[in-house]
């Protein structure tokens, strides 16, 4: 084991402060501080819990448990309460813990998702339209956070090809490229400079079209809750958090590789394809360990977060060290 996996918690520096040089000048020696995972704080500070009011998901089917296809974990499953009350949500705040409570009121009735772009049907889908599309079905995926933290969550949806079956991608369609909400009123965090706003993600669109990548509307049976990406969201669940884009309101399929939030603040840091990779460090912290969100000690990180028997050919003759 190198000796940067052994960096303590408290000693990594938030993205969120690290990327914004004028809040970085201002915290100075504090921001060296800053605990990102927050365990320790919360083994001596446990916040209080919560209810989480979203409605139960009618018909919710199982995913098949084959352990080869990948759609179920046989590990622990992370506590609802960790799941919802532990979240990187920078539109709300870059307070993990304060996101639940940031995000509380946020109203998402009459929520369109645009599909449009390279595509024979370009088509406004409202929510309940979406949900229309497939069955919703339970998937237990490991989710791992390049702040080196992971939590085991069992999402609702279904695969995002199936969406895009039902546009139609031309053959000139290379990558999808995805799109937050833009309304500072509605999520105040945008009214910051930490990042570059509306957040916007994208998937090659090998990548987009694989079974594993997945649109969710749910989680532990029940709808999405606003801390969480309310009403719609992307899961790939072999890539770090940062590409499972929250409150999505755009798809758009286009020919050129999409620019991506995180790769733009910071592109030595985020690369786009953001694969899980034990052997490819951050450059302010190991990623070759983990730590399990209500477990203690730490765990190796699993090459494609232990989904390589499932995407590895997604990426055949790639340099992952380069192509990161």
């Amino acid at each position: 084991m190198k000796e940067t996996d052994n960096i303590p918690e408290r000693e990594i520096t938030d993205p969120a402060v690290y990327f914004n040089r004028r809040k970085f000048i201002q915290t100075g020696i504090m921001a060296a501080s800053v605990v990102a995972t927050g365990l320790a704080y919360r083994r001596l500070n446990p916040h209080a819990k919560g209810s989480v009011a979203t409605a139960p998901i009618a018909n919710l089917a199982s995913a098949a448990t084959d352990s080869d296809n990948g759609f179920r974990v046989g590990e622990p499953e992370t506590s609802l309460e960790d799941i919802t009350h532990y979240n990187n949500f920078y539109e709300f705040t870059t307070d993990k813990e304060g996101v639940a409570a940031a995000a509380a009121k946020f109203d998402t009735s009459g929520w369109q998702v645009s599909v449009e772009g390279l595509v024979r049907k370009p088509r406004v889908f409202s929510l309940d339209d979406l949900l229309r599309i497939s069955p919703p079905e339970e998937r237990v995926y490991r989710m791992r956070c390049v702040e080196a933290w992971s939590m085991v969550i069992p999402w609702a949806g279904y695969s995002l090809s199936k969406l895009l079956a039902v546009v139609e991608p031309l053959d000139e369609a290379k990558y999808v490229a995805f799109e937050t909400l833009l309304d500072p009123r509605r999520m105040p965090g945008q009214q910051s400079e930490v990042l570059n706003w509306p957040y916007v993600e994208g998937l090659r669109l090998d990548e987009a079209m694989h079974p594993l990548t997945l649109l969710a509307s749910g989680l532990y049976g029940r709808a999405l809750p606003p801390q969480d990406g309310a009403p719609i969201r992307l899961v790939t669940p072999w890539k770090y958090g940062f590409k499972g884009i929250k409150s999505i309101v755009k798809i758009k399929l286009v020919a050129a590789q999409p620019r991506t939030t995180w790769n733009e603040a910071a592109p030595n840091e985020y690369g786009f394809y953001a694969n899980v990779n034990p052997q490819v460090d951050h450059p302010r912290w190991s990623q070759a360990t983990e730590q399990r969100i209500g477990e203690s000690g730490r765990r190796p990180t699993l090459m494609f977060n232990g989904y390589a028997d499932q995407v590895a050919h997604l990426y055949a003759g790639m340099d992952l060290r380069a192509q990161f």
